[in-house]
């Protein structure tokens, strides 16, 4: 095989292992899904960079640890989804390397600033919008810097075409192309049509409305992949398909229809604990379908072994014989021997953190060492002052209308960041995932002194990488 592969890596947006019809006894309808995982490789043991949107996404472009970037939480108006501008992409390299390079839907890396436009940062071509989330039928959509209004499509259907087209329009060349939805996130907005025939099946409503959103998926990646074959560049195409991070359980009230609160959102993911916002599984572990005909075993194969959303930077541009353009070292490993089953996996140390308000060691991490995962549950907090309640308030407001009227917003919020009072840190837990996948047993009290150890093995580690962010949100924060 001489002729480069061109990659079509999908992305969903809070997305769990219980949303696909493969894993849920087919409750929700996704047939395209579940034939690319009859026909691939499924990563069964496959991790996002974070139990949250930005900084997960920053580690998938850059192969490093979001601490490091900068990017360690969503918000975009404070400038917090940004990543530095030190830091080189997954889409440099391959635009460096001769690929047209092109990213439809969801960025969320850097919504305000020219500087941090997907323009900017390896991608030639751009269509979606920089912000967390988007109306699926009032939207406006930024091209290549321009904004297009809205004409009352399904969004969903609108960035299938974008990406459809982006193929067709570069079909003679290798191409690195990202598609990232924005389903099943909210708003929770879906076709009427698909919500009753979940209705029907008895589903409540809010299950229904998640499960349309996501079925409106399933067919725009069915319709992706037909596009491929239309074009004969199925065999040579690395098709790729992933979520973010773990579902929402805890949507906000401004994102729901009215009369329903989050609680209606609540749906079976597997057994899992934990969702979004959480380093527990169900907030970080999501299933990585791949297929390949050229570069892969064909078939219906299973992989097991421990992979994160950093190894693929490395493994991509293996795959694609491509030398890593120089810049800060990474933290992911070429997995592609082993997706090939050509040699035995490594597992390596990994490391998870994210925290709502300013980072801290104490909130909400975890680490994997083979099976055993330590986690440091989420520490709780309190504002100090109504004051610095009504800044945080302040801003869920203005991220709301930002996504409705982004043109108002042309500089970071001013506001400072709320103070808070943080209880004292619970105590570190720890789980063999080998055996107990759901994390219903607790065994640091078995285990101490590999409790201990594990603790200061990840304690060291956030010193390290916070040393970076320091670094990094000095210059994404600069004003």
């Amino acid at each position: 095989m001489n002729k480069r592969p061109n990659i079509v890596l999908m992305m969903a947006d809070d997305m769990g292992y219980g949303d696909f019809g493969a894993f849920n006894n087919g409750f929700v309808r996704t047939p395209n899904l579940d034939q690319l995982i009859n026909e691939g490789t499924c990563l069964s043991q496959h991790y996002a960079g974070s139990p949250i949107c930005s900084p997960s996404r920053a580690s998938f472009l850059t192969g490093r640890y979001p601490q490091r970037t900068g990017a360690v939480t969503f918000a975009e108006l404070r400038g917090l989804d940004r990543f530095s501008l030190r830091e080189v992409t997954i889409a440099d390299n391959f635009q460096a390397a001769g690929y047209s390079t092109g990213m439809v839907g969801k960025w969320h890396n850097g919504a305000i600033d020219p500087k941090y436009h997907p323009n900017a940062r390896g991608f030639s071509e751009f269509v979606g919008f920089r912000g967390g989330w988007a109306d699926y039928y009032k939207w406006n959509l930024d091209v290549n810097g321009s904004i297009r209004p809205g004409d009352g499509r399904y969004l969903t259907d609108v960035l299938t075409e974008e990406a459809i087209f982006f193929m067709k329009r570069h079909a003679n060349d290798p191409f690195f192309l990202t598609v990232t939805f924005n389903a099943p996130h909210a708003p929770m907005q879906a076709p009427e049509y698909l919500i009753d025939a979940y209705m029907a099946m008895g589903l409540s409503r809010g299950i229904a409305i998640t499960y349309a959103m996501i079925e409106s998926m399933d067919t725009g990646v069915g319709r992706i992949v037909q596009a491929l074959d239309d074009l004969s560049l199925s065999d040579n195409t690395i098709i790729m398909f992933t979520s973010d991070n773990g579902p929402d359980f805890n949507l906000r009230p401004d994102v729901v229809p009215e009369g329903m609160d989050a609680s209606d959102f609540i749906r079976f993911n597997c057994g899992f604990r934990g969702a979004k916002t959480s380093v527990y599984e169900g907030g970080i572990r999501l299933p990585m379908i791949m297929r390949w005909p050229d570069g892969l075993p064909e078939g219906a194969r299973e992989l097991n072994d421990f992979v994160h959303f950093v190894d693929w930077l490395p493994t991509l541009l293996g795959a694609a014989n491509i030398s890593k353009l120089d810049g800060l070292p990474i933290d992911g490993i070429n997995i592609l021997p082993a997706l090939r089953g050509e040699a035995p996996w490594v597992e390596p140390h990994r490391f998870w953190q994210w925290s709502e308000m300013p980072p801290s060691v104490t909130t909400n991490a975890s680490m994997r060492d083979g099976d055993w995962k330590l986690v440091r549950p989420r520490l709780a907090f309190r504002f100090a002052t109504s004051l610095d309640e009504e800044y945080a308030n302040r801003y869920v407001a203005a991220d709301h209308d930002a996504k409705y009227n982004p043109g108002r917003y042309t500089s970071l919020m001013q506001d400072p960041d709320p103070e808070i009072i943080r209880d004292d840190p619970p105590e570190p837990e720890l789980y063999n995932i080998a055996s107990d996948y759901g994390e219903n047993t607790n065994l640091a009290s078995e285990y101490p002194e590999r409790t201990r150890v594990m603790m200061r093995e990840l304690e060291t580690w956030f010193e390290e990488v916070n040393a970076e962010r320091i670094k990094a949100q000095q210059e994404t924060l600069a004003r």
